[in-house]
């Protein structure tokens, strides 16, 4: 091992690899502060383990001190988030779990799964292109084109809900439970409404009802523009 020292154990290294997957898919630059954030612990636990991931490879530090996935750690990252992401999949569309209650499960059972497993799981489910909140699997291809967050969009403008942003899965659980009781879903045709919206918020027309939706919430959701 590169310059000697203790190893991590492979639950550590899947767990951080996987919160740096998720923060640099949703566009963020990935700091220590932020995956200590993300993950409770101290900032001083992290910087630690970081240099254990770049010593061991998984990962490069910048002298900005922002972090980067290498190839190895980008490819082990994407193997823990597929399973993760299709025992979403399994848990919400065949034994009927709610989202919030899926992904807490999913992130217990997704370090005992293994390879062969995920792939029938994959099989058996006909091959998902996304978790149940729309965001991709590792190894499929996005179902829908160019998504602006519906906190963006315009009055009157008419979009389908395609995901819900990873960092409301994880820093706002009840979000989850919110927008899925609003049936504000991926596949849910809204309109942008003054009605129901007011300062600091969006309404959203569903049908013949508006849901409004705080700021906070609506740049979670994201919805590809319909002309």
């Amino acid at each position: 091992m590169p310059n000697g020292g203790s190893k991590l154990r492979p639950e550590t290294v899947e767990h951080y690899l996987e919160t740096i997957y998720y923060i640099e898919h949703e566009g963020e630059v990935v700091r220590p502060s932020r995956i200590a954030e993300w993950q409770g612990v101290s900032a001083p636990t992290v910087s630690e383990t970081l240099q254990r991931l770049q010593r061991d490879g998984w990962i490069e530090v910048a002298k900005d001190r922002s972090v980067r996935l290498t190839p190895a750690g980008e490819e082990l990252a994407a193997t823990v988030v597929r399973h993760h992401r299709l025992l979403e999949r399994w848990l919400t569309d065949v034994l009927g779990l709610d989202w919030a209650s899926a992904d807490a499960e999913a992130q217990r059972l997704a370090p005992g799964l293994s390879d062969e497993v995920a792939d029938r799981l994959a099989e058996h489910l006909g091959q998902p292109d996304t978790c149940p909140h729309g965001n991709v699997i590792p190894g499929r291809s996005a179902p829908y084109g160019t998504l602006v967050a519906v906190a963006d969009l315009e009055p009157g403008q008419a979009a389908v809900v395609r995901r819900i942003s990873e960092v409301a899965e994880h820093d706002a659980p009840q979000v989850l439970r919110l927008l899925e009781a609003a049936g504000v879903v991926p596949g849910t045709l809204v309109e942008v409404s003054e009605a129901g919206a007011g300062l600091g918020a969006v309404g959203l027309r569903i049908g013949e009802e508006v849901v409004p939706l705080g700021l906070d919430i609506a740049r979670f959701v994201w919805a590809e523009p319909q002309a």
